[in-house]
């Protein structure tokens, strides 16, 4: 099998609107929404595409990164960034909180982690001076 790419993120949401504004604010570009599929489809320029899947039905918490039980599954998705710093800033102006970091990593790499109106992290990763 030749894997080319990642096609795609699916991200569980409550509410398409609230999570459409998010993502825009990122910078992503709404492609496509069909209502019937329950699906909202969302590109940054950077070639990213998320797919929203609107069939939420509880939202207090992320199960698999907010209980103390570990259940195995997709925590988290990293975007790679050219500088944690103007990541930073650009989320502090959106009034984004974030949840952790800066962290630098055993490999050199820095990443600081948001949360979208769902409580879905999403880590802003900066690759090592080495990479």
């Amino acid at each position: 099998m030749n894997i080319e790419k990642l096609a795609h993120i699916g991200v569980r949401v409550m509410e398409f609107p609230r999570s459409i504004q998010f993502y825009q604010r990122l910078g992503f570009e709404l492609i496509r929404e069909h209502y019937e599929e329950k699906v909202v489809v969302l590109r940054h320029p950077a070639g990213v595409e998320v797919n929203l899947i609107g069939n939420g039905t509880q939202g207090e918490c992320n199960m698999l990164m907010d209980l103390s039980v570990k259940y195995p599954g997709y925590t988290h998705y990293a975007l790679r960034v050219a500088s944690v710093r103007e990541a930073l800033e650009t989320i502090n102006e959106l009034g984004i909180a974030v949840t952790e970091g800066p962290v630098t990593f055993g490999d050199g790499s820095t990443s600081i982690f948001i949360r979208d109106p769902d409580g879905n992290v999403i880590e802003l990763s900066q690759a090592s001076a080495k990479e």
